[in-house]
């Protein structure tokens, strides 16, 4: 039987849900709303304007772990729909994409225009309604969905909300029928009040490990010094698994950063083996470790033995540039969005939804995908991997029920 479908957002979770069903029930009506005049919008400008699409990891049980929240939730979720199928439609589409060392994964065109004429030629050419200017106000179910929108109303068989996630607890008034955790930002970086820190801004370490201090919550990977304190993968990564804790603490806290990744008892070794070696050179010239010529004099200075030799440092010398390389204490004072980055933890609680069809537990035939969920991943394509997941799974329950 042909049913009319709604999709709130007209963004990457709304269109590819919106095409999925399509393709499946073309009987079926799908029609887009959208509430400003653009379209996918945010596929525009993510990854600096080439669209980061998702991340060449094809495990759902090691995919999930880039999920600060809904690793659990999305196993069911990405063992029907993970980046290996995300790379097949794609292609099959006329879109090919290529892989990066670090594992993101580009439209081999390098344009986000390439992903947006897709789904707007695939939207268009299976018959699927776009409706800009339509911003829904609110939604009631009785035998049908009766929706108002600020300038009309219409009447459909199914519902399906993709509008993404805000930083305003308002922006999520229109599903105040289900539980909501409240919106806090995932992805940003430390700013560090240190002026002999800035003036290192630009350089960077390979091998960091960055943990909060009174906490579990560690990191490990690049480590970039920027004019506001730290950045990289390993503060990134560190923001997003501890956006809860960090917004609990307004965001002032100390972090330990250990600038090699070496354990200290190594360190200390290599520091003895260097030493033991008859070095006459500078302390600083000569330090375990991937470290950049002006990072190794800035610790070596931060360890109080500016211009000593190594022939001079004593034993106490040791053991503060062993606990400076190693375990290194920075106060952190606010953050800063990261890049184009705006992702958002809170949303609609998980508990409210089936991830198994991404149904709601609360309203029957009304659906949830992509980020206006309490569900977000660390930078590298896993956002958008989880509104293609999410909105694969949304599009089969409702066309197979």
């Amino acid at each position: 039987m042909s049913k009319q479908v709604a999709v709130i957002g007209g963004g990457a979770s709304g269109f590819f849900t919106a095409i999925q069903i399509k393709e499946s029930r073309p009987d079926f009506t799908v029609t887009i709303y959208e509430k400003t005049t653009k379209l996918l919008s945010k596929v525009k400008v993510s990854g600096g304007g080439r669209c980061n699409v998702t991340h060449a990891c094809y495990v759902p049980r090691d995919l999930v772990k880039n999920y600060p929240r809904g690793e659990k939730e999305l196993r069911s979720v990405f063992s029907k729909f993970q980046p290996g199928d995300t790379i097949d439609w794609f292609a099959q589409n006329g879109v090919e994409l290529k892989t990066e060392e670090d594992g993101r994964m580009f439209p081999t065109t390098d344009s986000s225009q390439t992903i947006i004429d897709c789904f707007t030629r695939k939207a268009d050419k299976l018959g699927i309604q776009v409706k800009t200017k339509a911003e829904l106000v609110s939604y009631s179910k009785e035998d049908k969905f009766l929706l108002k929108f600020k300038d009309f109303e219409d009447t459909v068989d199914l519902l399906v909300l993709g509008t993404g996630g805000g930083n305003k607890a308002s922006y999520y008034d229109l599903v105040n029928d289900h539980e909501i955790n409240d919106p806090l930002p995932s992805l940003f970086t430390f700013n560090i009040p240190e002026e002999k820190l800035h003036d290192l801004k630009g350089l960077s370490v390979p091998h960091a490990e960055v943990k909060i201090e009174g906490s579990k919550l560690k990191e490990f990977g690049p480590l970039l010094i920027t004019h506001w304190g730290m950045s990289g993968p390993a503060i990134i990564k560190l923001s997003a698994f501890g956006a809860e804790y960090l917004a609990e603490l307004d965001y002032n806290y100390s972090i330990l950063v250990n600038w090699i990744g070496l354990g200290q008892d190594q360190c200390k070794e290599d520091l003895i083996d260097i030493k033991n070696s008859g070095s006459k050179s500078k302390v600083y010239n000569d330090l375990p470790g991937e470290l950049p010529g002006r990072i190794r004099k800035y610790l070596v200075e931060r360890a109080g033995i500016h211009e000593k030799s190594w022939a001079d440092i004593s034993k106490k010398d040791m053991n503060k540039l062993t606990q400076e390389i190693t375990n290194g204490r920075f106060e952190v004072k606010g953050r800063t969005t990261f890049k184009e980055e705006f992702v958002i933890c809170g949303g609609v609680d998980r508990k409210e939804v089936d991830f198994k069809t991404m149904e709601s537990k609360q309203v029957e035939d009304l659906y949830f995908v992509g980020e206006l969920l309490d569900v977000d991943g660390i930078t590298g394509g896993f956002n958008f991997q989880n509104a293609w997941s999410t909105a694969f799974v949304a599009a089969q329950s409702i066309t197979n029920g």
